[in-house]
């Protein structure tokens, strides 16, 4: 009787401490902080330490049949027992689309992958610190590819082994897929949502298909979830672009001349890698050569003509495609984010390719804070992630993306949709988390747009062709300024951007544009009186000067130390023709000053300029956050030229002369910084 009672009231204890135990024991954790505190602490372990199963099983080269008949191939990378058989477990299914070919993304997975072996390499190069020397850019590097970037581009095991399938696939005429690459464009976008399609509908899959993937991978994660697939729950894209040409192949009209070209040449050259397999075997796809054979280089002669056409109406009908924005080319490749549904983590870095392009698509996602999230760090292109694992540092990439993915893919309640949900790293600070940034963060976190004048009067802190001030109050200045091309932008943040990250190991190019601003026209405002946060987008007016039809214009933002050190913080250039602005796709301030002015960017509202005339031109930078502590100044540099990150296409090039250009300052014609700031500038 009495083991009775004893059942009653424990029975009964239970009834009563459950609510208790559902409102605290059993609640989401809650993520705080840039490193997501305990939540973060738990993720890092989760993903970490034993999973569910202990091997992975592979099939390699699966054929995906698309609705043209043109075959995909994809490895499909299966939870394993022991035996090494694959589950037979349904899983969510995570698909990664690459031009690079799967075969490199396998490489990079076994490379990851050598008992004992690669983990003492990914701890050398977490060890390696050259913080505070010349080459610290070296370190940014190393830790990115030590952190779970790697994971992220190839193959993340741990996540396969928790009960994930990964699908990895070459798109079309790229790798071991059939057909020709169409380079982002609507067939190929096609293909990722069939893939999707086809993913969800295995044997071995829940039905629910996430994405994951780095630059190429993340941009098309973004194209597929605007189209709003079904089965497509979740994407984690690293370094994605929306506006393609805006981004990286002509920003502003000057075309990228140093990534562009090694890009074009490392898709085209690795798509020729045979299946050496199925030769040995005697089943080789003579599909797959006939169309290799059919576009042996695409597009790395589109971008020969692009110099060696000395007049508009000659260039290929397909570079002219590129140029002109109401083209087919151009409208794949101009995505629209508010289209997306789907719960999105955004990675990206100041000074990525990308960077105009991925604050604003987590501003233009129509989905609540939590269900949309955005990290980004003051990176490069290839060193994302370079920052991770240490209190007030972000989890690792493959942390957060597995994190993500449980959260949406599997339901699990970990506390990732209350990170952030905006996650900055404060150029010239620290990490902060915010509630939005730029246009969605709220009144109190937002920064107020003001302008800061560009001025004739000495600063007395440059070494340049014209040493300048900002201020804050308009001012009668008139004087004209000239600049001329140059080469000292080989040694700048612009080169080190352009080369996707490969030059910022150069810290007294990538950190300090003091050896650029010698052939440079420098602005520099007074110190400011306390810690200023510039945070939001900016935008530079210029009242300049053509001697010829044409002239390339590049501005960047700096901030200037005490010891003289100039960082850029964001950097845009225009070339004086496509000046025209898309009125529909800018932004304004309250002021009424322009805080996007996003050009055309097309050959078809080409406007030359009239020599000796003065014309407008309004030039954006992308969004940035920074931090000037106190004793730092402002500076806006100018200059005539970009080179090797961008080149006017050779027509637009023989327009410009190479000849000077000129800044008016003129009060009825003013120019200035309409910069975003919060707080005490004393300016």
């Amino acid at each position: 009787m009495k083991y009775v009672l004893r059942a009653v009231v424990m029975m009964v204890s239970a009834m009563l401490l459950f609510p208790l135990l559902g409102q605290s024991a059993l609640a989401a954790p809650v993520a705080a902080g840039p490193d997501g505190g305990a939540a973060g602490a738990s993720w890092a372990t989760t993903h970490d330490g034993p999973q569910q199963y202990s091997k992975i099983h592979i099939e390699w080269d699966v054929p995906i049949t698309m609705s043209d008949g043109t075959v995909l191939k994809g490895n499909v990378y299966r939870p394993a027992d022991e035996s090494g058989r694959p589950v037979d477990t349904k899983t969510p299914t995570i698909v990664n689309m690459t031009p690079y070919t799967k075969l490199v993304s396998n490489l990079a997975d076994h490379a990851g992958s050598i008992p004992g072996l690669s983990d003492a390499l990914l701890q050398l190069l977490r060890d390696i610190d050259l913080t505070g020397t010349p080459l610290s850019g070296v370190t940014d590097l190393t830790k990115a590819f030590a952190g779970g970037e790697l994971r992220n581009f190839a193959v993340d095991r741990q996540l396969v082994k928790s009960g994930y399938t990964q699908v990895v696939v070459d798109v079309r005429g790229t790798g071991f897929s059939q057909g020709v690459w169409d380079m982002l464009r609507d067939r190929e976008q096609a293909d990722t949502v069939e893939v999707i399609d086809w993913a969800s509908r295995q044997p071995w899959s829940t039905g629910k298909v996430g994405m994951n993937g780095i630059s190429y991978s993340g941009i098309n994660q973004v194209q597929a979830a605007e189209k709003q697939p079904a089965a497509l729950k979740a994407i984690f894209p690293v370094v994605p672009g929306s506006d393609l040409a805006n981004d990286v192949l002509m920003p502003g009209g000057g075309f990228g001349f140093n990534f562009i070209p090694l890009w074009l040449t490392a898709i085209n050259g690795l798509k020729w890698v045979p299946d050496v397999s199925s030769l040995a075997l005697g089943n080789f796809d003579q599909q797959w050569l006939a169309d290799r054979m059919a576009s042996p280089f695409t597009y790395l002669d589109v971008f020969l003509n692009a110099y060696t056409k000395v007049n508009v109406d000659e260039i290929d009908p397909r570079l002219h495609g590129m140029l002109d924005h109401t083209s087919p080319e151009r409208q794949a490749w101009l995505g629209d984010p508010a289209k997306i549904k789907t719960p999105t983590f955004v990675v990206g870095g100041w000074h990525d390719l990308f960077t105009y392009s991925e604050s604003k698509i987590y501003n233009k996602i129509s989905l609540p804070p939590g269900q949309k999230q955005l990290l980004m760090g003051n990176t490069y292109h290839l060193n994302s992630g370079n920052e991770y694992g240490k209190p007030g540092l972000p989890p690792r990439l493959d942390v957060l993306q597995r994190a993500w993915f449980d959260k949406w893919l599997k339901g699990i309640d970990n506390g990732i949709d209350s990170f952030g949900p905006v996650t900055l790293r404060q150029q010239g600070g620290g990490w902060v988390t915010r509630d939005g940034f730029g246009d969605s963060a709220p009144a109190d976190q937002r920064a107020d747009h003001r302008r800061m004048y560009l001025s004739a009067a000495a600063s007395g802190t440059a070494r340049s062709v014209h040493d300048g001030s900002l201020t804050g109050a308009a001012n009668g200045d008139t004087a004209r300024l000239t600049v001329a091309p140059g080469l000292t932008s080989l040694c700048s943040n612009d080169a080190a951007q352009g080369s996707a990250g490969v030059l910022s190991v150069i810290d007294g190019c990538a950190k300090d544009s003091r050896i650029q601003e010698l052939n440079g026209l420098t602005f520099t405002s007074a110190p400011v009186a306390e810690a200023t946060t510039i945070s939001g987008p900016i935008a530079v007016r210029l009242n300049t000067v053509q001697d010829a039809a044409d002239g390339y214009w590049v501005v960047t933002v700096n901030d200037v130390a005490p010891d003289g050190q100039s960082t850029v913080l964001s950097s845009g250039q225009l070339m004086a023709s496509l000046r025209e602005v898309d009125e529909a796709n800018s932004t304004r301030s309250a002021n009424g000053d322009y805080t996007d002015p996003r050009p055309f960017t097309s050959i078809e509202k080409r406007n030359p300029t009239t020599p000796g005339e003065a014309t407008t031109l309004d030039i954006g930078l992308p969004a940035t956050e920074a931090l000037l502590k106190p004793g730092h100044r402002l500076r806006v540099d100018v200059y005539a030229g970009n080179f090797p990150k961008g080149l006017p296409i050779l027509p637009m090039l023989i327009d410009t002369g190479l000849k000077p250009q000129h800044v008016q300052l003129d009060p009825q014609r003013p120019s200035f910084v309409n910069i975003p700031v919060r707080g005490n500038t004393g300016w």
